[in-house]
């Protein structure tokens, strides 16, 4: 399930690294265009057209594009992938191998690296304010090359463990599971929508893996390099939804730190 706006290059190197060594498990690959204006939904019906292929007439946000393709899919396990990134050998079969053989977990996330091999913090703790600035201040200094931090980045993603939340980047679930919580929140139109769905998973009883021993390339961060005042302004009005609906007391002190920093979201 691959969900792709105004991204054609990432896409078609995507679907390219799918289809070379494609995952011995039956499945199927569904791409649902977002309403893009640089011919990527016409690249994929040429490039791939065993592709279920889905039009969207309009960009309603990722996780929207999510459920339609979701809903357009039968399977008992659902991967939703970004179009910004590349699966290595194996690294799909071996994720639905590592989910299977854990009956309390919903779903499952592999180990994230970037095109240079750098690993990415790709799973945390649940997001409060203390947890989003520990996990964003880990981030940064792994990011920027601090030997600590980079070390303790290193040791957390080497080793299987259940975590709050993985990244929806590459994100494997059961349908059933999905289904029963309703699907992706369509209220996020970009960013925490994994964390919220896998808040969901966990509130049902359902446990969220993180395992190494299935790798995928994510060539993050492309979309906000283009674009990078409407991405942040996508994250902070993701950031406000999540706030209102599990820390809503949080809500008001929220509001006036992004006013003090100019960076309160337009409606």
């Amino acid at each position: 399930m691959i969900v792709s706006y105004n991204a054609r290059r990432d896409l078609e190197a995507c679907l390219a690294s799918l289809t070379a060594d494609p995952p011995r498990i039956s499945h199927e690959v569904v791409v649902v265009d977002n309403a893009s204006t640089d011919s990527s939904a016409d690249a994929v019906a040429a490039m791939a057209p065993s592709v279920r292929l889905v039009r969207q007439t309009q960009n309603k946000g990722f996780a929207a594009g999510n459920n339609v393709g979701i809903k357009r899919t039968t399977g008992e396990l659902i991967l939703l992938l970004n179009s910004d990134t590349l699966a290595a050998p194996g690294a799909i079969d071996t994720l639905v191998a590592r989910l299977r053989a854990w009956p309390s977990a919903g779903a499952a996330g592999p180990r994230l690296v970037d095109a240079n091999g750098r690993v990415e913090l790709s799973f945390g703790p649940m997001i409060g304010p203390l947890a989003e600035l520990r996990q964003k201040t880990m981030r940064r200094l792994h990011e920027r090359g601090f030997t600590s931090a980079s070390l303790w980045v290193d040791r957390i993603t080497s080793r299987e463990h259940f975590v709050d939340w993985v990244s929806g980047a590459a994100l494997l679930v059961y349908r059933q599971d999905a289904e029963a919580v309703g699907l992706l929140d369509e209220r996020y139109f970009l960013y925490t929508e994994d964390v919220d769905f896998c808040a969901a998973l966990r509130a049902r009883g359902r446990q969220i893996l993180f395992t190494p021993a299935a790798q995928i390339t994510h060539l993050r961060g492309r979309s906000r390099a283009s674009a990078p005042e409407q991405m942040n302004a996508a994250y902070r009005r993701s950031q406000l939804a999540f706030y209102a609906k599990h820390h809503p007391k949080w809500v008001p002190l929220l509001k006036l730190y992004l006013r003090m920093k100019g960076e309160f979201p337009s409606a």
